[in-house]
């Protein structure tokens, strides 16, 4: 880690200034809250971004096999070469951060960094290799899989300093690439409280959202609909307390599962189910404000129990009980029954019991919140 005190400032009152590097995902809540951090802790920070992708579904195309196109290498070839321009105009900087995802803007990162002879950090935050395994990739293009996990482990070794948000990711790192832990520092998710935080008057109805239901106890997830996430434990656990008619469930967002939660929920007939597209932040800090229970993640993928997902720090940036499944990520962090509030993964009758602990525990959920 030596070169990462290589030419230090020439004053003490000079500010450190990072480039922030990369075709990284601009809105994506990592890197916002990393470059909002950083700023705010008066570190000079100037983005070095181009846009490659143009969505999820767009990565998990190119993934799938779309890379073999010539289009999708002239595109990657003009993002590199635009990247490059804006790198010039950069100036002298301290140190280079790659932002998430930067598996591929890794190997151009350590060239550039290499000629100014600066530190290169990278932000690895998430194995794509990993998303893309749970994602089913492996099925549908295997060679691509076990190309993206080629790459990635060369990438991992060309930084000075790697960032992860939890010990148990370091480990899986540590386990499948043979990485030692001292390359790692510790970031946590986080949230960005300048969005998410406390409704400015507890309790008013009319910050509660249009599902919001009155003398309804409102839980609340959203997300993207990912494995990680376990939306259809979520479907089970309403079926599970149906019979307690004031508890209403409200599921906001996208994503690969939420047909399946969408059919599930048809075929039990539900009423006290609603599901609601994705929201911009405005409406979905309405919806947050409105809930009584905030739920988190409760699959059992190995992405899932490694990581604080970012929308359990969101919850409790706004001062709600956030139940989630239990991992030992979830406690490192928190104490159950003190800040947070746990219970078993992929399974909707521990998810249903604790629903109904909390429902029937105002005191509880006040404390946790």
């Amino acid at each position: 880690m030596s070169n990462l005190s290589a030419e230090p400032n020439s004053s003490a009152d000079k500010p450190l200034h990072v480039c922030y590097f990369g075709t990284y995902r601009a809105e994506y809540s990592r890197n916002v809250i990393m470059i909002a951090g950083l700023r705010a802790n008066e570190v000079r920070v100037s983005e070095c971004h181009v846009r490659l992708w143009t969505g999820i579904e767009d990565r998990v195309q190119a993934a799938s096999g779309g890379w073999r196109k010539p289009g999708f290498w002239f595109r990657v070839f003009r993002a590199y070469v635009e990247l490059i321009r804006k790198y010039r105009l950069i100036g002298d900087y301290d140190v280079l951060v790659v932002g998430y995802p930067g598996q591929f803007d890794v190997f151009l990162a350590r060239l550039l960094s290499k000629l100014r002879r600066k530190p290169l950090v990278w932000d690895v935050f998430m194995s794509i290799y990993l998303v893309a395994n749970e994602r089913g990739l492996v099925s549908r293009s295997p060679f691509t899989l076990k190309l993206i996990r080629w790459l990635e482990k060369k990438a991992l070794g060309l930084p000075d300093l790697l960032i992860q948000d939890t010990a148990q990711y370091v480990r899986w790192f540590e386990t499948n690439y043979a990485l030692p832990p001292e390359r790692f520092a510790l970031v946590p998710t986080g949230a960005d409280d300048r969005v998410f935080a406390p409704p400015r008057v507890q309790g008013d109805k009319t910050l509660h959202s249009p599902v919001a239901r009155e003398n309804s106890l409102n839980v609340l997830y959203y997300g993207t609909f990912i494995p990680n996430h376990a939306v259809g434990v979520i479907v089970e656990a309403a079926r599970l307390v149906q019979n307690h008619p004031y508890i209403h469930f409200t599921l906001i967002g996208d994503g690969p599962d939420k047909p399946q939660a969408e059919e599930l929920a048809r075929s039990y007939k539900l009423a006290n189910l609603t599901f609601i597209p994705w929201l911009e932040k405005p409406e979905l800090v309405t919806h947050i404000s409105a809930c009584d229970i905030f739920l988190g993640a409760f699959g059992e993928t190995p992405q899932s129990v490694m990581t604080v997902q970012n929308k359990i720090f969101e919850g409790l940036a706004m001062h709600k009980p956030v139940l989630t499944g239990s991992s030992e990520a979830v406690l490192t962090y928190f104490t159950h029954g003190e800040n947070i509030y746990v219970c078993e993964r992929k399974n909707p009758r521990s998810l249903a019991e604790a629903i109904l602990l909390l429902a029937e525990n105002p005191g509880l959920r006040q404390k946790l919140a």
